[in-house]
């Protein structure tokens, strides 16, 4: 009869498979109409590029985790998964720009997942937000623009804006 307190749970299995630390990473992908045509089409290539790069590299692998949010409207696309599992969604775009709910989805699930890190014992490395937009959002983003300022102030995070798309 085997003893209980030996199996490892459920939940515990993916980090007892690969122990290393992680960096979780989740990118706020604008997916609203004005992305339509070329736009929403680069940002699938720009995926799958992504994915490419991460696969290149043994140690990222292991570490980067990846989740995915898109507004346009916001929805949870792809939950936290290593590069390995990741497969890169065929975004579609339509909708408006609810770019300040879906930043505040992403740093609700980041803390989520930092929480299954150190209920794990699985150590971590600052995580990454990456924001891919061609424009302004078109609900409230005050709240959102709060938390990513704490959230950059304090470490918890890193919060990359810069990468605001530009087509002719």
């Amino acid at each position: 009869m085997s003893d209980f307190a030996d199996q490892i749970p459920f939940g515990a299995a993916e980090f007892a498979e690969n122990p290393e630390p992680r960096c979780p990473c989740v990118l706020l992908l604008d997916t609203s109409a004005s992305m339509s045509g070329a736009p929403v089409r680069e940002l699938n290539e720009g995926l799958v590029a992504f994915k490419d790069e991460l696969m290149a590299d043994s140690m990222a692998v292991k570490r980067v985790e990846l989740a995915v949010v898109s507004f346009g409207p916001v929805q949870v696309v792809s939950e936290f998964q290593t590069a390995d599992t990741f497969q890169a969604p065929n975004l579609v775009a339509k909708g408006d720009t609810p770019m300040g709910q879906a930043i505040e989805r992403a740093l609700d699930m980041l803390n989520q997942r930092k929480e299954v890190y150190k209920q794990n014992g699985v150590s971590y490395y600052r995580p990454w937000v990456f924001l891919v937009t061609d424009g302004a959002p078109t609900d409230n983003w005050a709240n959102a623009a709060s938390l990513v300022r704490f959230g950059e102030e304090s470490k918890a995070f890193k919060y990359l804006s810069e990468f605001r798309l530009h087509f002719a």
